[in-house]
């Protein structure tokens, strides 16, 4: 079946506001095995909705419009489907009634264009809006059925969820969802990895996606057409399998799952504290951790120390270290983490440093990168991230933070 989504809103096309309803819908969709193919935006002109609308229905069996429910001049959305459609707009009484009642128990004066909200499309079904005003409304034309939807997200959400879902499952039968599980990565090229993922499934009716974050990559596990337990037995072995073989890239299994955060839950839970002194990546280890909630539990503060000097009178570098091996090097990164950990006393010490680029530094190319981890009681371990200069300075700067943490991760699990 092919779904299309069409996007209502002058601010969508100007730029103003991000459409995070269209993700939200495509992904809810998604989980009953229907897929937009097609995604349309434009803007409050009637005669571009009309047009687009009717555009979809000569490429898709199901067609969503979001937005433009509102009282205003501008919200053309409802009428516009209905003309695209050649049907007639119905007032539902009782949701009028409602509307005013809301309006007197707020004591606001409401205006007599607040009626439109309470229509939707003959022929058709109304949407509850179990958030706001105005109604949503779902109507079937020859082999085409067309969903009205309303654009604020917490509307948006909350009708998709509570009203439309269960009509469309009604309707279009559905009874094996498609059921995902997402697995996170950090430090394996994108296409080595998922050649090597694509590998391990063999003949697996399980579906593998990957999507490139900053500093990660997620990869989707997929099947459907099956009952729930087959499902979630054959995504078992699957993820099983697939951590087997990359289990030194591999951080974790959920949804709103990030490295920074499984990292803070591990030191929690040991009572750990950590600190770090970074040259290159100017804080951004610090701030990363410092973006989890409970971080205070673990960090107490840290060092930014770009210049060699600073290296030297923060954390006690020796100048000797620096002027026999450079500030590029394994020998000054783990200086940098012991030093970090002793002036805090914290249990670990990490330590970045290297040429985030363009340029090069003490001979060295862009993507020369040494870090280290000291550890109380514990060998500290320096080593170079294999990096390079063609990813640009930032991504250089968020891949060193994403395996150290990476690194941190597999240290803390190890001595569960």
């Amino acid at each position: 079946m092919e779904v299309e989504i069409i996007s209502v809103g002058n601010e969508l096309i100007l730029g103003q506001i991000v459409n995070t309803n269209v993700a939200y819908l495509a992904d809810q969709l998604r989980q009953i095995d229907l897929v937009a193919h097609y995604q349309t935006t434009v803007d409050d002109e009637p005669e571009r909705i009309i047009a687009a609308v009717r555009t979809a229905q000569k490429r898709a069996q199901l067609v969503f419009v979001c937005g433009g429910l509102g009282p205003t001049d501008d919200d053309q959305t409802m009428p516009s489907v209905a003309k695209a459609l050649g049907k007639e707009l119905v007032l539902d009484e009782d949701h009028w009634a409602t509307i005013q009642a809301n309006f007197e128990r707020r004591h606001v004066t409401m205006t007599p264009e607040n009626i439109r909200q309470a229509y939707y499309l003959a022929d058709g079904i109304a949407l509850a809006n179990p958030v706001g005003l105005a109604l949503g409304t779902m109507v079937t034309t020859g082999k085409v059925t067309t969903v009205v939807l309303p654009g604020p997200p917490s509307e948006f959400k909350a009708m998709v969820k509570q009203s439309l879902l269960p009509e469309l499952k009604k309707q279009f039968r559905v009874t094996n969802s498609i059921i995902t599980r997402n697995l996170h990565f950090v430090g394996q090229p994108e296409s080595l990895l998922m050649d090597e993922i694509t590998s391990t499934l063999g003949n697996s009716p399980v579906v593998a996606t990957s999507y490139v974050q900053p500093a990660e990559i997620q990869v989707r596990l997929k099947v459907s057409g099956m009952e729930a337990t087959v499902a979630k037995q054959t995504l078992d072995q699957a993820e099983a399998k697939i951590i087997a073989q990359e289990k030194q890239y591999y951080f974790g299994t959920g949804d709103g799952l990030n490295l920074a955060g499984e990292v803070v839950r591990l030191l929690r839970a040991k009572g750990y504290r950590i600190t770090a002194a970074e040259s290159l990546t100017g804080g951004l280890f610090q701030s990363t951790l410092c973006s989890v909630s409970g971080a205070s539990n673990v960090f107490n503060g840290g060092f930014v120390t770009y210049a060699a000097g600073a290296k030297e009178k923060l954390v006690g570098v020796p100048a000797t270290t620096i002027q026999k091996y450079g500030v590029v090097s394994a020998e000054t990164a783990t200086a940098m983490a012991e030093g970090a950990r002793q002036a805090m006393d914290a249990d670990l010490g990490v330590s970045f440093t290297g040429v985030a680029g363009p340029d090069a530094l003490e001979g060295h190319p862009a993507g020369t990168v040494f870090v280290a981890i000291a550890q109380k009681n514990y060998p500290t371990k320096a080593w170079q991230l294999k990096l390079t200069g063609l990813l640009g300075r930032q991504t250089i700067r968020n891949q060193s933070v994403a395996q150290v943490l990476l690194a941190l991760y597999h240290r803390l699990q190890a001595e569960n």
